[in-house]
C-alpha cells in the first residue's frame, strides 16, 4: 500500500540503556540488510518473522555498534508490513548515526505518529484503537493506563461496532421495506422500532455522561489552593507534592506568584497551583499577585480552599467564600493540632464537601484524596469500561445521540419511514466516522500529526 519504507528512532533521544531504530515498509529487511550484519551470517532479506539476530551495525565509515536485530514479517507485525527493529547502546549520538545509515540505505524519515498510522490504514486496528496508543503513552496514573489499555484491546471499537451492526440492520430492513413493497419484507412496526432506537441512545448516553469523568482520569484536575494569608496553602501545597515546592514563613504575603506542580493524589492526577493570599493590600507586587490567584480561581476545575483553624472567621474567608459561588470546592479546616477556635459547623453548612486536617503534620491527609474521589464520583469510575476518550469521539457520539433523537421524534409525528431511515443513516454514519470506516484523510492526517514520531 505504501511505496516508501520509513524509518525513526522510537526510543527517547537521550541517553539511557538501549535506543531502538525501527523499520517499516516493503523494503525494511532489504535496508536492515545493508546497515546490519548478523554473526550467525544469516541473510536478513530471507529471516522469518519473530526472530532476533545479534550483530553489529555499520555505515559507510565504518562499525557503529553491536547489537540486536528483531525481524517482524508481513502481516503479522504492528504496521502490518515488514518491520525490522535495530537496538543499540542508548545515546544520542549512537542512534542518530545508525538512523542516517538506514536513510543512506534508502529509508525516508517517518512522520509523527506514521507507524500506527500505517497499522490502522492497514487494517491492524480501529481509529480509537490506535488513538488509544497516545493515551497510553501520556496516562500519568493508574487508572489513566488502564482506560488507554482497555480502549486499545477495542472496548470502545467492540461497542461502537454492535450498535453499529443493530442501525445497519435497521436501515437494511428500511430500505428493503420502503423500496419493495411488492416483496414478501416483514412489516416495521414503529412501537418495535422505537424500543430498538431508545435501547441505542440509552447506551450512547452513558457513554457522552461518563466523558468528563474519564477526561478527569485521563488528564487530571486543575486545582487551585485559594485563602487569606498564612492559612497554610503553601505548607499544604509543600505537603501534596513532597517537597518544598513554596516557601514557608510565618509573614503574610510570603507567596506572590502562582507555584504549580502535577501530582499524583490516589488513581487522581492533581495539577495543583499555590496561590498568593487573598486579601486586599497596599503592596503593589502582591496586589499583582492576589490578581492573578483570582483568575486561577476562576480557572480552576477544583479549589481547595483552605480556612486556618486555630482562628475564627473573617471578612476575608466571607469574602473567599463568596467568590467561590458556583466552583466546585473542598474546603480545608488547617491547622487541626493547633487550638480550634474556627466554627467548623458553620464551614460545613457553606461547603459540601469539608476536611479537617493538619498540613504540617500531614494528619489527615487522606481524608482529602476520599473527599476529591467523592467530588469526581470516581469510586463508581470503571477504567476497563469502554469509554470516550477525546473530543472527536465525544462529537461523534453526540451526533449519533442526537440523529437518533430525530428518528424518534420522526416516528412519534407519524412522519414517513423514508424520513426515519434518513436519521437513521446518519446515526450510522457518525459511528463509522468514530471508529474510522468513514473519515476524510484531512481528519486521519490531524489525528495522526499529534503523535511523537517513531510511534
Amino acid at each position: 500500500m505504501f511505496e516508501n519504507t520509513i524509518a525513526a528512532i522510537c526510543t527517547p533521544q537521550a541517553q539511557g540503556g538501549i535506543a531502538v531504530v525501527r523499520l517499516s515498509g516493503e523494503n525494511a529487511k532489504a535496508i536492515a540488510k545493508q546497515v546490519f550484519a548478523p554473526v550467525s551470517g544469516v541473510d536478513i532479506a530471507k529471516a522469518r518473522g519473530y526472530t532476533a539476530h545479534f550483530g553489529h551495525s555499520f555505515d559507510d565509515q565504518g562499525e557503529i555498534d553491536e547489537g540486536i536485530l528483531t525481524v517482524f514479517c508481513a502481516p503479522k507485525s504492528y504496521t502490518g508490513e515488514d518491520v525490522c527493529e535495530i537496538s543499540c547502546h542508548g545515546g544520542v549520538y549512537v542512534a542518530s548515526r545508525l538512523l542516517r545509515a538506514c536513510f543512506s540505505a534508502g529509508a525516508v524519515p517517518a512522520g509523527p505518529g506514521e507507524f500506527t498510522k500505517r497499522a490502522f490504514l492497514n487494517g491492524k486496528m480501529s481509529l480509537t484503537q490506535a488513538e488509544a496508543v497516545a493515551d497510553i503513552i501520556a496516562s500519568q496514573g493508574e487508572d489513566a493506563l488502564k482506560a488507554a489499555v482497555s480502549a486499545k484491546e477495542g472496548a470502545l471499537y467492540q461497542k461502537i461496532r454492535a450498535l453499529e451492526e443493530a442501525l445497519m440492520e435497521i436501515c437494511a430492513h428500511l430500505a428493503a421495506y420502503i423500496d419493495f413493497p411488492e416483496e414478501d419484507v416483514e412489516e416495521v412496526f414503529p412501537q418495535e422500532l422505537q424500543k430498538k432506537l431508545k435501547e441505542m441512545q440509552q447506551s450512547l448516553y452513558t457513554l457522552i455522561q461518563n466523558y468528563d469523568r474519564g477526561k478527569i482520569v485521563r488528564e487530571g484536575v486543575y486545582t487551585v489552593i485559594a485563602g487569606k494569608p498564612n492559612v497554610g496553602k503553601s505548607t499544604l501545597m509543600n505537603l501534596l507534592t513532597g517537597e518544598q515546592k513554596s516557601i514557608v514563613t510565618h509573614i503574610p504575603g510570603t507567596t506572590r506568584d502562582v507555584v504549580e506542580e502535577t501530582i499524583r493524589l490516589g488513581p487522581l492526577v492533581l495539577r495543583l497551583c499555590d496561590t498568593a493570599g487573598i486579601r486586599q493590600t497596599p503592596d503593589v507586587v502582591e496586589s499583582m499577585g492576589v490578581a492573578l490567584a483570582r483568575e486561577h480561581v476562576k480557572r480552576a476545575q477544583l479549589v481547595l480552599a483552605v480556612f486556618d483553624g486555630s482562628e475564627e472567621f473573617s471578612t476575608e474567608d466571607e469574602q473567599l467564600v463568596e467568590s467561590l459561588q458556583g466552583k466546585q470546592c473542598i474546603a480545608i479546616v488547617n491547622k487541626m493540632d493547633l487550638a480550634q477556635r474556627l466554627d467548623v459547623e458553620d464551614i460545613k453548612r457553606r461547603f459540601s464537601y469539608v476536611v479537617v486536617m493538619s498540613a504540617s503534620t500531614g494528619e489527615n491527609v487522606q481524608a482529602l484524596q476520599q473527599a476529591i474521589e467523592e467530588l469526581f464520583m470516581l469510586k463508581s469510575f470503571d477504567p476497563t469500561a469502554a469509554q470516550i476518550a477525546n473530543e472527536r469521539q465525544l462529537a461523534c457520539v453526540k451526533s449519533c445521540y442526537n440523529s437518533i433523537m430525530q428518528a424518534l421524534s420522526a416516528i412519534q409525528a407519524g412522519m414517513t419511514l423514508d424520513a426515519v431511515e434518513i436519521s437513521i443513516t446518519e446515526a450510522l454514519e457518525a459511528l463509522q466516522t468514530l471508529n474510522g470506516e468513514k473519515v476524510t484523510d484531512t481528519v486521519v492526517d490531524e489525528i495522526f500529526s499529534r503523535f511523537c514520531v517513531g510511534k
